[in-house]
């Protein structure tokens, strides 16, 4: 026997077009998935240079007064210095990578010859382990290598042009939102609280989403900002060492600020770009003066748990209240989901979701007693 079965228009909303729809929208999110990532990091990157674009501002309020203009003028102003910074970092930094690289191959004959007594010597060596010609195996393969490299990078030519040239766009559009989101996102946050929080019933729940973002904008800028400093401390150590080091040991001076740059720049990826940094710099020493890498190697790990263990507790404190054992997880997920960068923001990241937890309840307490 048939049975008529009625349905009114909200359960079928309910059962069939809410599932549709969010079934369309992370199909959407996937595809858009670059972009999604393009305009997170710039939210990020806007928001790591909050402190900074305060600290104009302030000082352009003292000299001119406080006016919307000179806050617009301070938010570019705050966001050229760290272009400027940051391009003057890679312009002196390249160059002398390149250039201590291109002096080891040069030099590299006769120190092979000094060191090791040239392929004599290597095939001396051989026979004590059982080769006979170990220069002729040694060469073979480096030829074997050299072919195969040239044959992927003659294949993947064409790709790489395009690979680059898409990567200078992402890079670009994220220095354009970056800009952007400095300028207006104050204001277009400032204009969506103010609509969500018209109706009178919506206002508290309004406050404890504000109060939720704004302490989750507090962590992202804490936490670049302190990381930064210790950077900072991390790469004058570097310079002082390198310094010292060029003046005991007899090898050019201006090696310093390069190399104090590198650690840096490297330090700012969480726990492993310490060691990146520093194993860099003793590569690049060794170009030089393989005694003076090795002395630094020693000297930087010294300094290296000194500063992890006292220096930036200190700095860092418990900014982020988050444990060990939880960054090291975040750490992990973001490399994973998105290589360097996700390792970059993974432990601000972390600190959000800590923020959100703990305003949560309050959230749905407020929804509960307006509801």
């Amino acid at each position: 026997m048939a049975k008529k079965i009625e349905t009114d228009l909200n359960t079928f909303i309910k059962f069939w077009l809410v599932p549709l729809g969010i079934v369309a929208a992370l199909f959407l999110a996937f595809k858009s998935l670059t972009g999604l990532i393009i305009i997170g990091v710039s939210i990020f990157l806007a928001l790591a240079l909050r402190p900074l674009v305060r600290k104009v501002n302030e000082l352009f309020a003292k000299m001119f007064g406080k006016d919307k203009k000179h806050q617009t003028l301070s938010v570019v102003f705050a966001y050229l210095i760290v272009v400027l910074v940051i391009g003057s970092i890679l312009a002196i930094v390249g160059p002398v990578v390149v250039n201590e690289t291109s002096k080891f191959i040069h030099s590299f004959p006769e120190t092979f010859e000094t060191t090791f007594g040239g392929w004599e010597g290597v095939n001396n060596f051989g026979k004590t382990i059982g080769i006979d010609n170990l220069e002729e195996q040694i060469t073979n393969n480096v030829d074997n290598i050299s072919k195969s490299l040239l044959g992927v990078l003659g294949d993947n030519l064409l790709s790489s042009v395009s690979s680059i040239a898409d990567v200078v766009m992402k890079i670009v559009l994220t220095l354009v939102l970056t800009l952007l989101f400095l300028l207006e996102g104050p204001t277009l946050l400032e204009k969506t609280w103010r609509n969500l929080g018209a109706r009178k019933e919506n206002r508290h729940k309004v406050g404890v989403a504000q109060r939720m973002l704004r302490k989750m904008a507090d962590v992202v800028s804490t936490y670049v900002s302190r990381q930064m400093l210790v950077a900072v401390l991390d790469g004058c150590a570097t310079m002082i060492i390198v310094f010292i080091l060029s003046l005991i040991l007899g090898f050019s001076p201006s090696l310093a600020i390069p190399m104090g740059m590198i650690t840096m720049i490297f330090y700012m990826i969480p726990m492993f770009g310490q060691f990146i940094g520093g194993t860099l710099v003793t590569v690049l020493l060794f170009f030089s003066n393989p005694l003076a890498a090795l002395v630094f190697a020693i000297i930087y790990i010294v300094y290296a748990q000194f500063e992890n263990n006292l220096i930036s507790p200190k700095i860092q404190g418990d900014a982020l209240n988050l444990q060990p054992l939880i960054i090291l997880c975040a750490i992990t997920i973001g490399m994973y989901m998105f290589g360097l960068l996700g390792a970059i923001i993974a432990i601000p990241i972390a600190g959000c979701i800590r923020v959100l937890a703990e305003e949560y309840p309050n959230f749905r307490l407020s929804r509960e007693e307006h509801d």
